[in-house]
C-alpha cells in the first residue's frame, strides 16, 4: 500500500498526541488565548466587558470559542435584580461554539459521541451526583438538589475552582468540573444551536404533559403565553402531532407569530370581545366541544394568568405549569372549583435532564422536515459590548428571541 508523506505526517501527529506529555489536543496549542473577553454583570442592569485570564488548562478541560448564545428570561431576571446573589457573574447558559482545546482525558460527549477539536458544542446541566435524586432517580437529574448550569447557578462551583470563564456571554468559555454535561452538535446550524437549550425545556415539558395520557393526535391544547417559551412550546406540540392549538396572549404581534407556527386559534385579552375571562372561556369552549380544552400549558410568569388557566380546561383534563422558573409571586385559586371538582391532572415541569438533549436535537431536525419556522423566532442579535441593550430589548418585548452573536 502506498502511503503519502502527508499521511505519514498525520499518523505521526496522532501518535505523538496519544503519547502526550500531559497536554490536551488543540488546533495549535501555542495559539490558544490567555484571556477571555466576558460581559460580566457587575451591578444590577450593568454589564461591563472584562478581560479575564483563562486558567491553566488541564487534561479534563474543554475550551470553546463562543459563536453565540440566546438571552434567557432568567438572564434578564438576574440582570434586573440579582435575585440569585451571583454578582459579579458572567451569564449566558444557552450558548454554543467550537472546541479549540480538548483535554486528553475527554474522548466523547455525554451521549457517547466522539469529540475532537473543531467540533461544535453545547452545554447542559451540572449534576452533583450525591443528592437523593442523583443517587436514586438518575433519570431525573433536573431535580438535583445542587443542580448547576454554566453561566448561571454553576458559577459558584466554577469560582471555587478558580474559573470565572464559565458563562457563554464571552468570546471563550471553559467547561470544567465534575458533573458537567455537553453535546457535540455538528449537524445543527448556529440558530438551531442557540435555540437548543430553550427547546429542551419545552421537550421536557411535552413529556411531562404526555405522562397524564391526555395529549394525543385528537387533543385540543391551549397555550397561555406567547413569549419565547410559549412559542417554542407551540413548535414542540406541532412537531408532536398536536393539530389544534389555541394561543392566548396580550400581544397581537406575538399572536400573529403563533398563527404562523401553526396555532388554529388566537385569543388576545386586549381585544374588546376577549377582555374578560368569561368572554375568553366562552370562545375556547365554543371550539372545544362546549366543555373546554383537553390540556393546557401555562407558559407565562404572571400569577394572574396562572390563576385563569384552570377555567379553560374541561373536567378530567390536565395542565402543565412551566412558566415560573423564578419566584414571581403567588395567586389565589379555589381548589374545589379549579381542581377537585374537575379532577384536573396537574404536572409541573422544571428545566430538563441531560437525557433530554438528544431528543431535542431530533426535534429541531423535525422542524425542518415539517417546515415549522422555529428559527424565525430569533429576531435580534447583539455583540458582547451591547449586552445591556440586549436586555433592554428583551424587557421591552421588541422582539421574540434575543441573542448574543460573537464577532
Amino acid at each position: 500500500m502506498d502511503v503519502t508523506a502527508s499521511q505519514i505526517e498525520e499518523i505521526v501527529r496522532q501518535v505523538v498526541q496519544s503519547m502526550g506529555n500531559g497536554a490536551g489536543s488543540a488546533a495549535n496549542t501555542a495559539d490558544l488565548p490567555k484571556v477571555a473577553h466576558c460581559a460580566m454583570l457587575v451591578a444590577p442592569k450593568k454589564f461591563e466587558v472584562k478581560e479575564i485570564p483563562i486558567p491553566e488548562l488541564t487534561d479534563d478541560d474543554i475550551l470553546v470559542r463562543v459563536e453565540g448564545a440566546g438571552v434567557c428570561g432568567t438572564d434578564v431576571h438576574e440582570w434586573r435584580q440579582d435575585p440569585f446573589g451571583l454578582i459579579p457573574v458572567v451569564l449566558g447558559h444557552e450558548g454554543t461554539g467550537e472546541v479549540v482545546y480538548l483535554g486528553k482525558n475527554i474522548k466523547c460527549d455525554t451521549a457517547g459521541k466522539p469529540l475532537k477539536v473543531g467540533d461544535k458544542l453545547v452545554t447542559s446541566v451540572i449534576s452533583c451526583g450525591d443528592c437523593y435524586v442523583c443517587r436514586m432517580v438518575p433519570g431525573r437529574t433536573n431535580l438535583c438538589d445542587n443542580q448547576g448550569v454554566f453561566g448561571l447557578i454553576g458559577d459558584k462551583r466554577g469560582t471555587a475552582e478558580g474559573n470565572r470563564v464559565n458563562g457563554w456571554f464571552a468570546d471563550y468559555m471553559l467547561i470544567r468540573g465534575a458533573g458537567a454535561t455537553y453535546f457535540q452538535v455538528n449537524d445543527l446550524n448556529l440558530n438551531q444551536r442557540m435555540l437548543l437549550e430553550l427547546a429542551t425545556v419545552c421537550v421536557h415539558a411535552l413529556e411531562r404533559g404526555q405522562s397524564t395520557g391526555l395529549i394525543n393526535f385528537g387533543s385540543k391544547v391551549l397555550l397561555q403565553g406567547c413569549g419565547p417559551v410559549g412559542l417554542v412550546m407551540l413548535c414542540v406540540l406541532r412537531a408532536a402531532g398536536i393539530n389544534y392549538i389555541i394561543a392566548v396572549d396580550g400581544n397581537e404581534d406575538r399572536l400573529k407569530i403563533a398563527e404562523k407556527l401553526g396555532a388554529k386559534m388566537t385569543i388576545c385579552f386586549k381585544r374588546p370581545d376577549e377582555d374578560t375571562l368569561e368572554k375568553r372561556v366562552a370562545k375556547v369552549k365554543a371550539v372545544a366541544n362546549g366543555v373546554g380544552v383537553d390540556f393546557a400549558y401555562q407558559c407565562t410568569g404572571a400569577p394572574a394568568a396562572a390563576a385563569d388557566i384552570y377555567s379553560y380546561i374541561r373536567r378530567g383534563g390536565g395542565m402543565c405549569e412551566m412558566g415560573f422558573f423564578v419566584n414571581n409571586g403567588e395567586y389565589q385559586v379555589n381548589p374545589h372549583l379549579a381542581m377537585c371538582n374537575k379532577e384536573i391532572n396537574i404536572v409541573g415541569s422544571w428545566d430538563y435532564s441531560a437525557e433530554d438533549y438528544p431528543k431535542t436535537m431530533a426535534f429541531l431536525k423535525q422542524c425542518k422536515e415539517m417546515n415549522i419556522p422555529i428559527e424565525d423566532l430569533i429576531t435580534h442579535s447583539f455583540p458582547l459590548d451591547q449586552m445591556n441593550e440586549a436586555m433592554e430589548t428583551n424587557v421591552a418585548q421588541k422582539g421574540i428571541k434575543i441573542c448574543y452573536i460573537a464577532k
